[in-house]
């Protein structure tokens, strides 16, 4: 080092720093960039994204290279520090010891902190141009590598530790994957999102959930006369109409009006000849999950059920729009939307029909009232109070104050909600 003039040596150490900070960069950089960004611009075509992730498919042998050459840098820039200290104060304790401090203060800030927060901050720009770098490297000093993960393995089995599987990257939870669509709200239509975190519940949810409940059918009693059934028909909302002999529990068809316009026409029409129109109904047990009841939708090419529970009672009916709606929200009615009516007044309070659902009132009004319970205001209001409240009977459930203001026939038929500053 003698023949080496002390501007050189000075130059040389600012180079041992500056590769020193690109093994650092590279390190956090490929750590930290996007596996699924890379693997997309790679199906583009990107040479350097493909190059990354075959690296990264060796993290082993990656970190090995990186570690190898910036442990080696780093010792020497150390021993470099000693040299010019020796020959500029001599190999006194104290300028050794300030050599020492000032090289650890040279290789902080310019070999690791500075470069592993750029490449933290830019891991998806840097990492498919180092992969062109690094590709080569690890390449020259495989055998090298393999022979440290020797002892590392040892190591690691003496420990009783299993390395980490290095196939790509890790599997995300649902709960993940809607975290990530949570988070990217600038790259993703409100309405997109919106989808896609209802899609995510689909799995989470039942038929019981969105089903119509029992008390809103629209029915035909086939057991009243005929004149009665034609009234019916004749003023009907709906294209689909169950129909049940006296007891609402015992269901015997569904009738399609568009398809018996005629028959009903007919002076001659009889109860027998419509239960003859009547298409079999489809039962769907309450517990089905939503989105496995699409499929069976799809495969049984039915677009209506009706909902029963574990002893065969009917508790509502489910149709494929209302799974469709609970996906991308209510599109097309020929009823009035009741959801309209579901907002806080000027006053901060809301009258509530009993029978609405829990899940909406959560999604228009913003509460957080349990949904694992109870499905309708009514349901919970009686689970709350283990018995049938009066008119004027305040509770507060989930923070949320709610006030009884009619009940009849042993069920809420009306209650008013306040709202408050944070529901807990």
């Amino acid at each position: 080092m003698d023949s080496i003039p002390l501007s050189g040596q000075l130059g040389l150490l600012a180079a041992l720093l500056v590769i020193s900070g690109f093994f650092s960069l590279c390190e956090t950089a490929m750590m930290a960039t996007n596996r699924y960004r890379l693997q997309s611009s790679a199906a583009a075509g990107h040479r350097g994204a493909a190059l990354a992730l075959a690296i990264l498919a060796q993290t082993d042998r990656f970190l090995g290279t990186v570690l190898l050459f910036n442990n080696l840098v780093n010792a020497a820039a150390a021993t470099l520090v000693s040299v010019i200290t020796i020959q500029l104060f001599g190999d006194n304790e104290w300028a050794l010891g300030l050599g020492t401090l000032g090289v650890t203060f040279l290789i902080l800030v310019f070999s690791e902190i500075t470069p592993k927060v750029i490449g933290a901050n830019y891991a998806d720009r840097l990492a498919p141009n180092i992969a062109f770098v690094l590709g080569p490297l690890m390449r020259g000093t495989r055998w090298l590598v393999a022979s440290l993960n020797v002892f590392v393995s040892a190591l690691l089995r003496l420990a009783r530790l299993e390395r980490g599987g290095t196939e790509g990257p890790p599997r995300l939870s649902m709960q993940e994957l809607r975290t990530l669509v949570l988070e990217a709200g600038h790259f993703i239509p409100s309405k997109h999102r919106t989808i896609l975190l209802n899609l995510f519940e689909l799995e989470s949810i039942t038929i019981e959930d969105v089903m119509t409940p029992r008390g809103k059918i629209e029915a035909v009693d086939l057991s009243l006369p005929l004149a009665d059934i034609r009234e019916r028909l004749a003023t009907a909302y709906h294209t689909r109409l169950p129909a049940f002999v006296g007891d609402p529990n015992d269901v015997v068809g569904i009738l399609h009006i568009r398809r018996m316009l005629n028959a009903v026409m007919d002076e001659n029409l009889t109860v027998a000849r419509l239960q003859e129109l009547c298409s079999k109904p489809y039962f769907i047990p309450a517990s089905t999950p939503v989105y496995s009841q699409l499929q069976f939708f799809q495969e049984n090419q039915q677009r209506l059920g009706v909902v029963v529970d574990e002893y065969g009672e009917v508790l509502g009916l489910v149709t494929v729009e209302d799974i469709i709606e609970e996906l991308i929200g209510k599109f097309t009615t020929s009823l009035q939307d009741e959801s309209a009516s579901l907002r806080w007044g000027e006053d901060g309070t809301v009258v509530i029909d009993g029978a609405r659902t829990i899940r909406e009132l959560n999604r228009a009004l913003g509460l957080n009232f349990p949904t694992d319970g109870p499905k309708t205001l009514n349901g919970l209001l009686l689970e709350y109070l283990q018995d049938i409240p009066e008119s004027g009977l305040s509770v507060k459930i989930c923070g949320t104050p709610i006030e009884v203001v009619q009940t009849h026939d042993r069920r809420v038929r009306t209650a008013r909600l306040f709202r408050t500053a944070n529901p807990a």
